[in-house]
């Protein structure tokens, strides 16, 4: 049909949104001969899933092209949650970070790779595809038959250009994050972090306890102790890597965090007559992923409102990290006209409310504007509980309840179907966490309480 725009007469065709009928997005698999509109269908398809459903969805869609028994994820831009496992269910429980760990830091060509890797506790062939669609790159690794024959070159392609799609999706998310949602991924990081160093605690106390037993004089099989020895060191060991692999996806250090700042910012000036300064942290440390996500959109943000400003000839980006707090600073020597106001519709202060932030800005008429983001690197202690037990595991609370109703140890291992020394290990930490001496004490903490 015919439409006046711009001034003339000009033919127009109208595409109906595909968002509006979804059953006209073809949700099965690539077929080996399919073209773009079936590659660009499927993308969207996958794109469209709820988060959750995305790696389902995209295994699915792979599934033709490259046939695989799990598909598995380890990116960066989920701090909560940057391990991701789909399959065939008893299988893909058994693949861990640790398994893709080592093809994410080797930093495989950033092109489909064929080969074969350790997952799952076997050496087993796998397809593994690594995008620098993400700050910091996102692998995704397909484990197949043994005797799967090689991917064609036209699928390891198809499977490149979705999984960028993909991973560009997520990083718009991660870097554009409502206020809510950046809450919701700092308190599930926080929680995650948490969980790993009480696993780390209670298995280091355990694993030690083993040495102790196995160095024992008293242990006259010599083999059978070095032999028990030498996994119970390699457990510590592995043990104490989890966390160093889980920072390493989790977190950035502020250094490298900045230079990714300073070449999103480059671009938006190449072609205008203000000049762009730079002052990097002098800092390594590492800080949350989510607050390098926030810090950058936080001064892209600033930066955009600051360019709107004439005249102006240059303007100053510059991070310091402290072991407290990091602080973006942006400053420039405009009119000096800026406002929170004028910087509120970027929703600056709803980001550095979630992380317990503050924004300053100095004005000077006539001489410019510093606007001064303030990120804590810690996120605030939660208040007090004024509940004695609040401490306690569930199992510790199982333990206890019974201990308070007069119950001998043996009774208590009878009725949760669990050892004595188990139950002396729990009322050991009851005791502890609690604060008390003895069985009584704890006893009428928990009369009090209830």
């Amino acid at each position: 049909m015919e439409l006046t725009l711009t001034g003339a007469v000009r033919s127009v065709t109208f595409l109906p949104s595909q968002a509006a009928t979804p059953a006209a997005v073809p949700a099965q698999a690539l077929t080996p001969g399919a073209g773009t509109l079936a590659a660009l269908s499927a993308g969207y398809d996958v794109i469209r899933q709820p988060l959750g459903e995305i790696l389902p969805r995209l295994s699915a869609t792979l599934a033709e092209l490259v046939p695989h028994l799990a598909a598995a994820e380890l990116s960066t831009h989920c701090a909560h949650s940057p391990f991701k496992a789909v399959g065939e269910p008893e299988f893909a429980a058994r693949i861990s970070a640790a398994d893709l760990e080592p093809l994410f830091v080797a930093g495989i060509p950033r092109q489909p790779w064929q080969g074969t890797a350790r997952i799952a506790g076997a050496e087993r062939s796998v397809v593994a595809v690594m995008t620098d669609a993400t700050a910091r790159g996102a692998l995704l690794v397909l484990v197949r038959d043994d005797d799967a024959p090689p991917v064609d070159e036209s699928a390891l392609a198809v499977a490149q250009a979705l999984w960028s799609l993909v991973t560009s999706h997520f990083e718009r998310f991660a870097s554009e994050a409502t206020p809510g949602a950046l809450a919701r991924s700092r308190a599930a990081a926080d929680t995650r972090a948490r969980v790993i160093a009480e696993l780390g605690e209670t298995h280091s106390a355990a694993l030690t306890g083993l040495l102790g037993v196995l160095r024992s004089r008293s242990l006259d099989d010599a083999a059978a102790r070095a032999t028990a020895t030498e996994l119970a060191v390699s457990a510590l060991i592995e043990l104490r890597a989890e966390a160093d692999r889980d920072k390493a996806v989790a977190e950035e250090r502020a250094d490298e965090a900045f230079a990714r700042l300073a070449d999103s910012l480059r671009p938006l000036l190449r072609h205008s007559p203000v000049r762009l300064e730079l002052g990097p942290p002098d800092s390594v440390r590492r800080v949350a992923a989510d607050v390098a996500h926030a810090a950058r959109a936080i001064v892209r943000a600033v930066l955009l409102t600051a360019l709107e400003q004439e005249p102006m000839t240059r303007v100053h980006v510059g991070w310091q990290v402290t072991e407290q707090e990091l602080r973006a600073t942006v400053r420039d020597d405009g009119p000096g006209a800026l406002s929170m106001c004028k910087l509120g519709p970027a929703r600056i202060t709803d980001r550095l409310d979630v992380l317990g932030g503050r924004l300053d800005l100095d004005a000077v008429p006539g001489w410019g504007t510093t606007v001064t983001a303030v990120i804590p690197l810690t996120t605030p202690d939660a208040p007090a509980s004024t509940d004695p037990l609040s401490s306690l595991g569930a199992r510790e609370l199982e333990v206890l309840t019974r201990l308070a109703l007069g119950h001998r140890n043996r009774v208590i291992a009878q009725e949760l179907h669990i050892s004595e020394s188990t139950v002396k290990f729990h009322v050991a930490k009851i005791l502890t966490k609690l604060g008390v001496g003895s069985r009584g004490e704890a006893a009428a903490l928990f009369h009090a309480a209830a």
